[in-house]
């Protein structure tokens, strides 16, 4: 073997092959293997199988492997042929060797056992499939390429720099791969990110190196919940076409706001929930929307215009939250980024003595995480809903609902 010099002394594993049998499936795409001792976390591959496999990282000192599998020596049910002929070497897509069902089957895992793992919690989980991805595939409205040296659009690798240059991504919504970026040459070494609204068939594309225009000319529009939004082109948005609608039916249902009441919409992005709370608690209720991104705050101004007891307030949530001094508010909702919200807000959330508080993560794993925070402060979780809106990915939207303990 090689020597792995940011190994220190130890040699390199990368390249080596061998074969073993799959076990479950892991939190991240993988599933989980055994190699004369060392854990080998394998991509591609089924909990079941026997399965030839390269060694992706790791070194002689390494207390696991990332290997990809090469062979398939004895398949599991589920397995299918990849319909993107790009499957392996772009890193995108986790199970496109995976049939649909099964994928959903593997993600519902996952999220019982980050559950069970993290917070103590024994729930059945269902993954819901959401309408609007035909076969899993030309679903995803926002997709970021990055230029290779040769000015070639493409996607990137498994945790690499390394730009695969497709002919077009198959899970791309139709408006984004319709757009001409993997037909013309870029400046080496910049980005362009295509953003489409599925809901109003408008569409943008965002280059690094074509100079920036009138902000008129940055944003789109999204149609969801009966009501029109205006999104910055890079802002944040679901990129599934059905998530916004799915999302907020399972927010409101968790919430069940009543008139008059007060809410809180943290991380609330451009306004989707807020706006919905708002309609439910009416004239006499009040809806707070917390954001630190500045273009997603003025988005937030201009589409909850119009709407009485409504207000923005910018900033970092625990920041904002510490400022308000809140000591009470009937509902919660929060849909912070991947990394979760953490111990800090939850128990700031937890001293609002809410009625009830709505989780929606991207991330199975801080999802868990936070519910732990949330439970050492009196709230536990009555309800969960886990939406596929990721296919061919191992990512799975969840839901959760938390009510005090004493109720």
């Amino acid at each position: 073997m090689s020597r792995d010099r940011t190994a220190g002394a130890q040699p390199s594993a990368v390249g080596a092959t061998f074969e073993v049998e799959t076990g479950p499936v892991a939190h991240g795409g993988h599933v989980v293997a055994r190699h004369e001792g060392r854990v080998v976390f394998v991509r591609h591959a089924l909990p079941g199988e026997r399965v030839r496999v390269v060694v992706t990282e790791g070194h002689g000192g390494s207390r696991f492997f990332r290997a990809d599998a090469v062979e398939i020596l004895q398949a599991a049910p589920g397995r299918v042929d990849p319909p993107c002929p790009w499957a392996g070497r772009c890193g995108g897509c986790d199970f496109q060797h995976v049939a649909l069902p099964v994928q959903r089957e593997l993600k519902a895992t996952v999220v019982r056992e980050q559950l069970a793992r993290l917070a103590g919690l024994e729930w059945d989980v269902e993954v819901e499939e959401v309408a609007g991805a035909p076969d899993g595939l030309g679903w995803r409205t926002r997709v970021r390429y990055t230029v290779d040296d040769g000015g070639r659009a493409g996607l990137h690798a498994h945790r690499s720099h390394l730009v695969v240059p497709v002919d077009r991504c198959r899970i791309a919504h139709p408006l984004v791969a319709a757009a001409d970026v993997l037909d013309r040459t870029w400046e080496p070494g910049s980005s362009v990110e295509v953003v489409a609204s599925a809901s109003t068939g408008e569409r943008l594309v965002l280059a690094d190196q074509v100079p920036r225009g009138p902000a008129a000319d940055r944003t789109l529009v999204e149609a969801a919940a009966g009501r029109r939004f205006r999104v910055s082109g890079s802002g944040f948005w679901q990129v599934h076409p059905g998530a916004a609608g799915a999302l907020v039916t399972a927010v409101i249902d968790g919430l069940e706001p009543r008139a008059g009441e007060s809410a809180l919409d943290l991380y609330g992005g451009v306004g989707l929930f807020a706006a919905a709370i708002a309609e439910r608690v009416g004239a006499g209720g009040r809806v707070t929307l917390v954001e630190a991104d500045r273009g997603a705050v003025s988005d937030a101004v201009h589409n909850l215009a119009g709407l009485p007891g409504v207000r923005v307030e910018a900033g970092r949530v625990d920041r904002v939250l510490r400022a308000l001094r809140l000591r009470r508010a009937d509902l919660v909702v929060l849909d912070p980024p991947r990394a979760g919200a953490g111990r800090t807000v939850m128990e700031q959330i937890t001293r609002i003595k809410a009625r009830r508080i709505v989780y929606v993560a991207c991330d199975p794993a801080a999802l868990a995480r936070d519910l732990a925070y949330a439970a050492e402060h009196g709230y536990r979780m009555s309800a969960l809903r886990a939406f596929d809106l990721f296919p061919m990915t191992h990512h799975v939207e969840c839901v959760a609902t938390l009510v005090s303990a004493s109720d």
